[in-house]
């Protein structure tokens, strides 16, 4: 049975604090696992969600600053401990090479899992695959910083009453599915287009370009709300978003769940991120993300 969900493993900005681990998101898109920034102590966090290194197809690190990209070295080792036995992708900015390579190499380990290096170096399409196909695109940070995003190709929806009209049922329903048509009567015109779901991943960075193109018609997006609206100068200083700002992006850019994450520790009210967020005018689903947490993608209309 496929399954789409985020699986939070960690929620903290720039430092832990006694409830909140560094970053750290899994997101299983039917048999493929996709983790976003993971933080230091990452590797123990999937033990304790039920996360096993088996289940990871693709890392994808938005930049390096320690508290996205301090776990990447535990992380890569167990892989190889565990003997994964499929390839794992990589993509992080290539500016940043360096520091992957000092984190991928950190101690010394044996090598048994083939990790290929994919690194962002523009906005564009990084993979194609049959179940999605992966974007990235430009945030604005103090360091060079990059958002994913996951497409699903459109697919189409068969309608009975018009197959009943046009008097095909059985074996042919299969038929006209893969052949495009069939006695003349075209696919279309017995289906209409399912709608791809879609899934953004927005860490470290202002309001930008990037942000509303990453967030645009997405079934759940993820996005940072470091600080609360009333410190939008310093979110501004240090390239992050305010709740509000965040929540904004999601009622322009029509999301359906809006899932608020990496929090300062200044605050100790997780609440008053939800308040400031619906003061914004967003209206659809709203998670303020805690450790642990399992955020399902929303069902197809």
């Amino acid at each position: 049975m496929s399954v789409r969900e985020l699986v939070v493993l960690g929620t903290a900005s720039q430092v832990p604090t006694r409830h909140r681990n560094h970053n750290g998101y899994l997101l299983r898109w039917d048999g493929e696992g996709i983790l976003f920034d993971p933080g230091e102590g990452t590797q123990r966090q999937m033990l304790r969600a039920g996360v096993a290194a088996h289940d990871l197809n693709r890392i994808c690190v938005t930049h390096f600053h320690g508290d996205h990209c301090l776990g990447l070295a535990g992380v890569i080792q167990r892989i190889n401990l565990d003997k994964v036995p499929h390839e794992i992708t990589a993509h992080y900015p290539r500016s940043g090479r360096r520091f992957f390579d000092r984190l991928r190499y950190a101690t010394a380990y044996r090598e048994t899992v083939e990790l290929t290096e994919v690194p962002v170096a523009a906005d564009g399409v990084l993979a194609v695959t049959p179940g999605y196909t992966l974007h990235a695109r430009k945030l604005s940070h103090p360091v060079e910083s990059y958002g994913y995003r996951v497409v699903e190709p459109d697919g189409r929806r068969m309608l009975p009453d018009r197959l009943a009209a046009h008097g095909i049922k059985g074996p042919d329903v299969g038929r006209i599915q893969r052949e495009g048509a069939l006695d003349g009567v075209p696919l279309e015109a017995v289906s209409e287009v399912r709608r791809g779901q879609r899934f953004a991943f927005v860490m470290d960075t202002r309001l930008c370009d990037g942000v509303y193109a990453l967030a645009e018609g997405c079934d759940l997006l993820v996005i940072e709300s470091t600080f609360l609206d009333e410190d939008e100068e310093l979110a501004v200083e240090h390239g992050h978003l305010t709740a509000g700002q965040a929540a904004r992006v999601a009622r322009e850019s029509r999301v359906r769940h809006l899932v608020l994450t990496h929090f300062s520790q200044r605050y100790t009210d997780p609440d008053e991120f939800e308040r400031q967020a619906r003061a914004a005018g967003y209206e659809g689903e709203l998670t303020v993300a805690h450790d642990l947490l399992r955020v399902p993608l929303p069902k197809r209309r």
